[in-house]
């Protein structure tokens, strides 16, 4: 297959959000705006290269968080020109070889996901230019210059478009070319290109609402809001079959998802090494831990992947929980996983390895009744996007867990017999945690559902 290059137009100078920094060095989710969407890129599997085009009088604030990142896959630095299509031009015209593919991408869309740049890569192994867009959920109505309605064109045909938009780089940069000898400077988009000219048809792959572009300060807020409840759909899956040989620990391997893991992960030839209070470690105690993570590297001499699946949920109104309850449920759920990340990261910073911690759907909105346990959820949410940054450039993957309501002893023990059908299987969850591990993720939330699994 064609080697496929990402180009990130970041050459704005953020007029619109009136900011002394443009909007793509702008802080988001406790990253830089730009930062997030070369994260998207970085971690793809399929994108050999990213090209940054920057505002020349920004390129040195680029270059500092290119310093201070890790970010291995972007080779060029490019100063943009004065319009947007004029930057496309100058990074399209860096790349050689005519038959690789070209994605292009707006950098301020921090929220594009794995299957979008899957789908428009796919989709080049037919098409020759490729769109990404959603269906327009407002009428569209068209004006003239008194601001009077001229045409109402049917909403059913109409889609707006998002990015990346993708090519085979020889029918764009033609494109680019016969504008230039046009003098044409009238558009926006690369497509628009390629149409005028007639190089090519463009296919439409389907965006995501969240694919946001960040213009005005609303869109801002809306993103932010958006890091905090998003998941992430998993690349491509890697065969269980990587884990023969890998040394995994799991806290919490007594019962339930944890057990479920351990059996999974030994099927595919994993070296597993399970700790629970029935083998006297709580993750409570983080001596305990460390004394189980230092036995286990004493005798494996590496450890490549830890999860933590430990934890306690307790019913009832905030008022009349035990001091017992408060502190078992927050020591389990929340400072267990501190316990784990803090004693285990040193190991897998060797290994390059990956630390697996479990969420759950209430982290998005505290749950009456469960006020605890929600609370201590969304911290560990929390905790695994500050460290996934905080590690990224030892690349060691942390990522969480999300599955829906699951069979378990825990549930059972606290809502009693449910309807199996209701119930996700800890088989299934067992195996998407196990390709969690072995993906390319950091830093996301991984839902597990009923028969499919996705991710945001």
């Amino acid at each position: 297959m064609p080697r496929a290059h990402a180009i990130l137009l970041a050459g704005g100078a953020g007029e619109r959000l009136d900011m002394n920094l443009p909007k793509q060095f702008m802080k988001l989710a406790g990253r830089t705006i730009i930062e997030h969407t070369l994260a998207v890129f970085e971690t793809h599997p399929l994108i050999e290269d990213v090209i940054i085009v920057v505002n020349s009088d920004f390129r040195t604030v680029m270059e500092d968080l290119l310093v201070r990142n890790s970010f291995r896959k972007v080779t060029k630095v490019l100063s943009g020109g004065a319009s947007r299509r004029e930057s496309s031009r100058i990074g399209l015209m860096s790349l050689s070889s005519p038959d690789d593919l070209v994605l292009i991408h707006d950098a301020v869309r921090p929220l594009l996901s794995h299957r979008i740049i899957t789908d428009c890569i796919r989709s080049l192994e037919q098409h020759s230019a490729v769109d990404v867009a959603i269906p327009a959920a407002d009428t569209i109505i068209q004006v003239d210059t008194d601001m009077k309605i001229r045409n109402i064109p049917t909403r059913s045909s109409m889609m707006r478009g998002q990015t990346p938009q993708a090519f085979r780089l020889a029918i764009i940069q033609e494109a680019h070319r016969r504008a230039i000898d046009e003098g044409f400077q009238a558009v926006t988009d690369d497509c628009g290109l390629v149409l005028r000219y007639g190089l090519a048809d463009v296919h439409v792959v389907p965006g995501e609402e969240e694919n946001i572009k960040i213009t005005y300060l609303t869109d801002l807020y809306l993103a932010d809001r958006l890091f905090q409840i998003r998941s992430a759909a998993l690349p491509d899956k890697v065969s269980l079959d990587a884990l023969r040989g890998k040394v995994v620990v799991i806290f919490g391997a007594s019962r339930g998802i944890g057990c479920a893991i351990a059996r999974l992960a030994r099927r595919h030839g994993a070296k597993v090494f399970g700790f629970s209070r029935s083998n006297a470690v709580d993750v409570a105690s983080i001596r305990a831990v460390r004394l189980a993570l230092a036995d286990v590297h004493l005798r494996a001499g590496r450890i490549d992947c830890i999860v933590n699946s430990a934890g306690v949920i307790h019913m009832g109104k905030l008022e009349h929980f035990s001091e017992k309850d408060l502190v078992a449920e927050i020591s389990t759920n929340f400072i267990g996983s501190i316990h784990v990340a803090q004693a285990g990261l040193r190991y897998l910073r060797e290994t390059e390895g990956s630390l697996l911690l479990f969420t759950s759907s209430s982290y998005t909105r505290g749950r009456a009744l469960y006020s605890v346990y929600s609370a201590t959820k969304a911290a560990v949410v929390n905790l695994v996007q500050a460290l996934a940054e905080e590690f990224m450039p030892d690349r060691v993957r942390i990522n969480a867990m999300n599955p829906e309501r699951t069979a378990t002893p825990m549930r059972r023990e606290t809502f009693g017999e449910e309807p199996a059908h209701t119930l996700l299987d800890s088989k299934q969850v067992a195996e998407v945690a196990l390709h969690t591990m072995l993906s390319s993720l950091t830093g996301q939330v991984v839902d597990v559902r009923k028969k499919i699994s996705r991710m945001d």
